[in-house]
């Protein structure tokens, strides 16, 4: 299944939504729009498409209802979400953790572009397996730029099959946030100053 959101923040006005697939979005408060599931995705061979367009002088929050759970499906493991941002004006995006179920593959790639005079807060956390669960695979990889150069090349990889997978130190949950333009927050884990302005705090553990 192919799944396809778009939500565009205009200044004074409510957040213009449009879905297809399993994921819809609605409208929770005047600049705020929440995820919710319409049917059971992302399955091995779902992909989830999000585009998000802030225009200057906007501000918007991404949220939620539930976490999102990645399954294996009938004839593959991997599923795929895709983010693209672009933002002029303020965006905070703070979905709910994603739980790689099984012996699902799940992998997510989020572009950023910022505007001049954009600002963001972008929280991604995500826990390989349910109880008892440690097969799954989760990859995350952060393409962000500000003004059209590099702000972020960034890629986490978690799970069975990981490069950081061995019998030494086996993480199976991650955080990572990442803002702009604040050099520093008070965040879990390794705090990066960017050289282009803004941060980055990852951790990794057993669980969320």
């Amino acid at each position: 299944m192919l799944s396809e959101v778009l939500i565009v923040a205009s200044a004074g006005r409510a957040p213009r939504i449009e879905c297809a697939g399993g994921v819809a979005g609605r409208r929770t408060d005047a600049d705020t729009v929440h995820l919710v599931s319409a049917a059971a995705t992302p399955l091995g061979g779902d992909t989830i498409r999000y585009r998000v367009v802030v225009e200057r002088g906007a501000v918007l929050r991404v949220r939620s209802a539930a976490a999102t759970m990645a399954m294996p499906g009938p004839v593959t493991m991997e599923s795929r979400a895709v983010w693209e941002l672009e933002v002029d004006g303020l965006l905070d995006l703070d979905p709910q953790p994603t739980i790689v179920a099984g012996e699902a593959r799940h992998v997510t790639t989020t572009r950023l572009a910022l505007g001049d005079g954009g600002g963001v807060r972008l929280r991604e956390r995500v826990q390989i397996g349910r109880s008892h669960e440690r097969q799954g695979f989760w990859s995350g990889a952060v393409h962000a730029d500000v003004g059209g150069a590099p702000l972020l090349r960034h890629r986490v990889e978690i799970g069975a099959g990981a490069v950081t997978d061995d019998d030494l130190g086996a993480p199976r949950a991650c955080v990572s946030e990442l803002r702009y333009p604040e050099p520093a927050f008070a965040g879990a884990g390794t705090m990066l100053e960017l050289a282009a302005g803004g941060c980055l705090a990852t951790w990794q553990g057993e669980r969320l």
